[in-house]
């Protein structure tokens, strides 16, 4: 049986159609406690995590699951907070004192490289655990962003994560998933829904942006459809490279000026 894994989940009052009920931010182990995401710059919320860090005896370190803003904002604050030498520890972020990649270990900590929704992003696995930043939600589906081979990436991580056979997933946004195996598969069986709409409608003759959203984002409400397109053209990227993508096709503009640091 693993160890049961320590954790406090703080949230913070940042809600909004990115960022669900707000940024989960957590505080795992105790006497050397290590920090996922801080979060956004917020007093409140990072005085909270100040405040349990102190209750479990002191920072080991903080870990960045990807450096969109509202979950490294919060970083420079937080450091002051915590009066110390608090190494950080990320893939991208620019204040990060440590660089990880795929299979590296910190502490009790194995990185799993998860891209998609952001090019530097990973997840975090602590025995049956996972802390999966934006790869896998507590509710919802994930936006991924346009990269070469992000699609595919994401669709990979996920299967990489689902072969960890893990107990309990601890998201960057909203609830804990109790099932992660099953909402691993759900996930996967979504993105490859949303491909099989997008094919149909380029047989169909959709070529414009509007089209293709129409084709396989119908049911996405309209605020988010900004957000849909990004997703489109990642999933336009990922035909093109499988030669799947007939001429003629129109792309979503990226990076989308106030999206691109939430998607």
């Amino acid at each position: 049986m693993s160890p049961v894994v320590d954790v406090s989940h703080i949230r913070a009052a940042n809600p909004g159609p990115f960022t669900l009920t707000g940024t989960n931010s957590y505080v795992v182990g105790r006497d050397g406690c290590w920090i996922i995401d801080p979060g956004p710059d917020l007093d409140e919320h990072l005085e909270a995590i100040a405040a349990e860090v102190e209750a479990r005896g002191g920072a080991a370190g903080i870990l960045i699951t990807h450096d969109h803003r509202d979950h490294v904002d919060g970083v420079p604050q937080l450091l002051r907070l915590l009066d110390g030498d608090v190494p950080v520890h990320a893939a991208r972020y620019k204040r990060a004192d440590v660089r990880l990649r795929n299979g590296d270990m910190v502490g009790n900590f194995a990185v799993a490289a998860t891209p998609g929704h952001a090019p530097d992003h990973l997840s975090f696995v602590l025995y049956d655990t996972v802390f999966s930043g934006d790869a896998v939600l507590g509710e919802g589906s994930v936006f991924v962003a346009p990269d070469p081979g992000a699609l595919r990436g994401y669709l990979a991580g996920l299967e990489l994560l689902k072969a960890l056979m893990p107990r309990r997933i601890w998201p960057g946004h909203g609830p804990v998933v109790e099932d992660p195996v099953a909402k691993i598969d759900e996930y996967i069986a979504h993105r490859l829904e949303r491909e099989r709409k997008l094919v149909e409608g380029l047989a169909a003759g959709a070529r414009s942006v509007d089209e293709l959203l129409d084709a396989a984002w119908g049911d996405v409400p309209a605020g988010l459809r900004p957000a849909a397109a990004v997703t489109l053209a990642a999933h336009l990227d990922k035909l093109e490279e499988e030669h799947r993508l007939p001429a003629g096709v129109e792309r979503p503009p990226w990076p989308v000026p106030g999206l691109a640091a939430h998607v």
